[in-house]
């Protein structure tokens, strides 16, 4: 490629030849360079348990080497087709009350069935051998947003087995088990594997480490089914990257893990037009993809053009908002623009999802605008092999610790872990101040500033890298109802935050959530200073001296200006200053570097709509 990735997913089986042959015309139209073939198409290319029909396929891919369009083809694992579900019942999912889930939608199978699995991997093989050497082929796209529906939807016997497996594997004895899940409490000790199940509907609360582990293992079953397809596209094309698409940042999946699996990191990203917030939004996740692999340029392989099908309201994005929203993923790191689809689909369950050439053709607004894009970006050769330029500001993410964090029984039920860490990422972003999200094992020695958002559950170990990164001179920043349990979610002891107390220093005596949904703690200094307080007096947000560095503490969310003001104080004294003094509100700024080192400032102005590239 001579610019950035531009194009989308490309479904031709939905169409005939004559559409076959404007969508060449119109792919060379809108300036497009990679297409993404394959997602759904499991049923055309095995109509039969081991049939294969691929004929179709060699012919969309020989047009598109022709028409100079790179292919990302996918595996097609993401939706079986029917006749697996006819034949193997036991591939399909089962909830947490017993009810199976069938065909009629997609992702309809247990992550944990050897038999899904070996249909899978065996089509993924037969896909490797004949495209290899196809010269269209320029990366392998395994599945389908793992994760989005089945994340944490299987129940089966075969499920319940597995997960008895991977917790031998952990625990390795009954007693460690035991221990870790305390179950000394309500009379839950385990003296069989066989007696323990997932965590199935139950009369009252589920024991939180039980469901903890479930979800690590939820986690970790999608990721082998991931794996045992990667294996064998590794093994039969060395030469071609593999990735998967990343669905807009939940709890799902532990993505720090998945990434170090991934050869290139991908993101579909569909913030909401109706939402003024979700363009900021769409920033934290763009820095989280960043933050996957280190700093390093990622994909972005879907986004709407316009309007998408599954939300209440589905609006519509603005003449322009597509443009203004491509440039943002670009200028935190994309080096693709690629859409969900290339043409709208006539019929299906996502038929009023917007789509590069929509129903009206190519006379529309939409497919101007798109022709308009990849001519904008085809300009800008250069900023192929760009890279991010590192930030002096890193915030910590940590999923173990966000299933921890919303587990039940806690002392409120409001607390998302999402939601405060965009609260924290957002002063940074309005002062147009780069920020890394990175992991609790990432290195942070880079940053003056380290935010740590509501680290409910950790480990001495990061804990004392944590104490060590402030007291080597880092200026720290974390939020409440932080260092309270470790990774079984037990409680540490010694008051809380006992892994924190001399860090910060302070000790929380107790935590009083309001009716309001807004939380204090109530907090006894042990060194450090208030610099600010609830209305009674009690300290609510404190600085403290640790080492060489500076530990803040904050015992409340507080409002966005309040919020604001703090942040700005905390960069002026560690000396990270906005790249523009003064940036209007509305205004971003971020720079990426060119491959021979030059610097390139992106500058996206939200209230007129225009980018500059400099």
């Amino acid at each position: 490629m001579r610019s950035l990735a531009y194009g989308g997913d490309y479904n031709p089986e939905q169409w005939g030849p004559d559409v076959h042959a404007e969508d060449m015309e119109l792919m060379r139209v809108a300036g497009v360079n990679l297409a993404t073939v394959g997602i759904f198409s499991w049923a055309q290319a095995e109509p039969a348990p081991g049939v294969y029909e691929f004929g179709w396929l060699d012919g969309h891919l020989d047009r598109l080497a022709e028409a100079g369009v790179a292919v990302s083809l996918a595996t097609m694992t993401a939706s079986p087709p029917p006749w697996l579900a006819r034949l193997h019942p036991e591939t399909l999912p089962v909830l947490a009350d017993g009810t199976r889930l069938y065909p009629g939608s997609r992702q309809h199978w247990c992550p944990s069935s050897p038999v899904f699995r070996s249909y899978a991997v065996r089509l993924a093989e037969q896909l490797a051998k004949r495209y290899a050497d196809h010269p269209a082929l320029a990366l392998w796209h395994i599945g389908n947003e793992y994760g989005c529906h089945i994340s944490r939807h299987c129940h089966c016997e075969i499920s319940t087995a597995a997960f008895r497996d991977w917790l031998r594997e952990r625990y390795g004895t009954l007693d460690a088990l035991n221990s870790a899940w305390s179950t000394d409490f309500w009379a839950q000790r385990y003296g069989q594997w066989d007696e323990i199940h997932t965590p199935r509907a139950a009369p009252s609360f589920r024991n939180p480490a039980q469901q903890l582990d479930y979800l690590r293992f939820s986690s970790d079953e999608l990721l082998a089914c991931y794996l045992a397809e990667k294996r064998v596209l590794d093994d039969l094309t060395p030469q071609i990257p593999v990735t998967t698409n990343f669905v807009p940042v939940a709890k799902t999946l532990d993505l720090f893990k998945w990434a170090r699996e991934t050869d290139i990191v991908s993101y579909d990203s569909y913030p909401d037009p109706h939402d003024p917030a979700s363009v900021h939004e769409a920033a934290f996740s763009y820095d989280v993809m960043r933050g996957l692999k280190g700093g390093r340029s990622w994909l972005l392989l879907e986004q709407a053009p316009s309007a998408v099908n599954w939300r209440t309201r589905n609006g519509r994005k603005p003449s322009g908002g597509m443009r203004l929203g491509s440039w943002q993923a670009v200028a935190h790191g994309a080096d693709s623009v690629l859409f969900f689809q290339w043409r709208q689909s006539r019929g299906g369950a996502e038929k009023f999802h917007s789509a590069m050439v929509p129903h009206g053709g190519r006379e529309t607004r939409i497919f101007r605008e798109v022709t308009e894009l990849g001519a904008e970006l085809a300009a800008r050769p250069e900023l192929l092999g760009s890279v991010p330029e590192r930030a002096d500001a890193a915030l910590l993410l940590d999923w173990p610790n966000w299933w921890a964090l919303e587990l039940d029984a806690h002392p409120s039920a409001d607390l998302r872990l999402l939601e405060t860490a965009l609260a924290h990422h957002r002063p940074l972003y309005d002062a147009s101040v780069a920020c890394d999200v990175v992991p609790t094992d990432g290195d942070w020695s880079p940053y003056k500033l380290l935010v740590v958002p509501n680290l409910y559950s950790v480990d001495e170990d990061t804990a004392a890298r944590l104490r060590a990164y402030t007291a080597a001179g880092g200026t720290l920043l974390m939020s409440f109802f932080s260092g309270i349990t470790d990774a079984h979610d037990r409680v540490h002891l010694g008051g809380y935050p006992a892994p924190f107390r001399s860090l910060l220093g302070l000790r929380v005596e107790e935590f009083d959530p309001q009716p309001d949904g807004s939380w204090r703690e109530e907090i006894v200094l042990e060194g450090a200073e208030a610099v600010a307080s609830f209305p009674d007096g009690g300290p609510s947000v404190t600085r403290h001296t640790y080492g060489d560095g500076v530990a803040w503490y904050l015992g409340t969310r507080p409002d966005p200006a309040a919020m604001r003001a703090l942040f700005d104080r905390v960069r002026a004294e560690c000396g990270i200053e906005p790249p523009e003094p003064d940036l209007p509100e509305g205004v971003q700024v971020r720079t990426r570097i060119t491959a021979d080192g030059r610097p390139l400032r992106i500058r996206i102005d939200g209230r007129d709509g225009s980018v500059s590239v400099d």
